[in-house]
């Protein structure tokens, strides 16, 4: 058997150099030549499974971080990052973009760095704009950032969450419309916490509310039954399993207790996504239906929101689905919500580009709307949006409408039922996107409302332009 050498060889050398060691010091450690450790740190030769057994026993090292594979997602970080403005039309090819990362790891992972640095810092320009001083700490990331890079750098995928929402499931079988009952019960019988209905006068502008000193759960008569539900499936993630959700964040660049509690809560809602829909039968069901979204929330007693949440985290090897990003954005455009198993910057950085549907949803809530969509780079996606409704609290507050979008490449399209009475050979199918006005470098776009940052587009006083930024 010969494991994958894709990365071995960066991997053993960084290994090497982190004890200081030679080549040849290193061939003596396993008991090989140093010829055979150089044809290894330059991907000429396999890496065997004895070999990978005395590297784990000489340097005392997880074989798994060794095989761990993680090209795919930096090489599609690169050229995303390559592909902003700033680098001027031309780019590196695909093959010497796979050589600096096989060859020059770290260089690679400095350079996306700096970029993402440089993007916080545009993402702040804008919005402090010209009113008010610059941040203090203007090349920072917020918690937000970091919460979304640790998500999208475990593919938006946590094993260890999933089996412990399996063997949770498992414990007590028992069908869909019996889960609330089920969740109540073992809430109380394990951990003596008993579950409540209260008024939405009572609650005020709170959801769900856990009293830990008097071991009560207080839900809000706004929620739906779904609502209901994940929220006791969030409670016992929080109260079964602090240790896991410890252990998870423990190496992540969260440096603040209140960044730390809303990374986990945002993990107890992977594992309530998990409860609810267990991976092998969702996984099932999805391929059976062609991820049609509604069929699926009805399959398993959830909101078409979740199943959207839940689609994107469908990444076990061997069970793969399609590749999903998904954002939640609001009246105004803000991103309230993103979750993406895959390097697409769209989803990094989308959600401001009127020509996009997932604003024109709100003209026709709760219909799902299919569109093709073409980036600058000529990258091509397919995407359906739908209006998704928020729990009303008060006359005051009565629309709290919210737009979803759902999306994959181009290439995956074909195994979605909303994408096959298209014809994806037609180039006028698709509506030129970009990822917001500030780094956008289409011209002649109507829907531009603001002068791009990187470009200086023409103008003309003799002529009217579609917009006021060029003519």
């Amino acid at each position: 058997m010969r494991m994958r050498k894709t990365l071995v060889g960066p991997r053993l050398r960084a290994l090497r150099r982190e004890h200081g060691q030679t080549q040849a010091e290193m061939a003596e450690a396993l008991g090989v030549s140093t010829a055979y450790v150089n044809l290894l740190e330059n991907n000429q030769r396999s890496l065997s499974v004895t070999m990978l057994m005395s590297l784990s026993d000489a340097y005392g090292v997880d074989w798994r971080d060794l095989i761990k594979d993680e090209s795919s997602n930096t090489l599609a970080d690169l050229r995303n990052t390559l592909q902003d403005p700033v680098f001027g039309a031309t780019s590196p090819d695909l093959q010497e973009l796979r050589a600096a990362i096989d060859h020059a790891p770290k260089l690679v992972e400095s350079f996306l760095h700096l970029y993402r640095n440089h993007r916080n810092a545009l993402e702040n320009m804008m919005r402090v704009g010209s009113e008010g001083g610059m941040p203090d700490h203007m090349l920072s990331s917020t918690p937000e950032r970091i919460i979304h890079d640790f998500f999208r750098d475990h593919s938006n995928h946590f094993p260890e969450l999933e089996a412990a929402a399996e063997r949770l499931r498992a414990a007590t079988p028992c069908e869909v419309d019996d889960v609330y009952a089920l969740l109540k019960g073992r809430l109380m019988r394990v951990h003596g916490i008993e579950v409540r209905m209260a008024s939405v006068d009572d609650m005020g502008q709170a959801l769900r509310y856990y009293d830990e000193t008097m071991s009560m759960v207080h839900l809000s008569e706004a929620l739906d039954h779904q609502n209901r539900v994940f929220q006791l499936a969030h409670v016992l993630c929080l109260v079964e399993l602090p240790t896991l959700l410890d252990e998870l964040t423990a190496d992540s660049d969260l440096q603040s207790d209140t960044a730390v509690a809303r990374c986990h809560v945002e993990l107890a809602n992977y594992f309530a996504a998990a409860f609810l829909m267990p991976y092998e039968p969702f996984y099932e069901e999805a391929e059976q239906t062609r991820y049609d979204v509604d069929r699926l929330a009805a399959a398993f007693g959830v909101s078409f929101e979740q199943v959207c949440h839940r689609l994107t985290t469908l990444q076990r090897d061997g069970a793969k689905g399609v590749p999903f990003f998904f954002l939640r954005v609001d009246k105004a455009g803000n991103v309230t919500k993103r979750f993406n198993s895959t390097s697409f910057n769209i989803a990094d950085y989308g959600g401001a580009c009127p020509v996009w549907n997932i604003h024109t949803s709100f003209r026709t809530p709760g219909v799902i709307v299919p569109q093709f969509v073409e980036l600058p780079d000529g990258e091509r996606f397919f995407t359906m949006s739908r209006t998704t409704e928020r729990p009303v609290f008060s006359r005051d507050t009565q629309d709290r409408r919210l737009a979803l979008s759902l999306g994959c490449e181009l290439k995956h399209a074909h195994r979605l039922a909303y994408a096959a009475p298209f014809n994806t050979e037609d180039n006028e199918l698709f509506a030129p996107i970009g990822i917001n006005c500030h780094l956008c470098p289409r011209k002649n776009c109507s829907q531009r409302a603001h002068q791009p940052l990187m470009m200086e587009l023409p103008i003309n006083t003799n002529r009217r332009g579609n917009t006021r930024y060029e003519s």
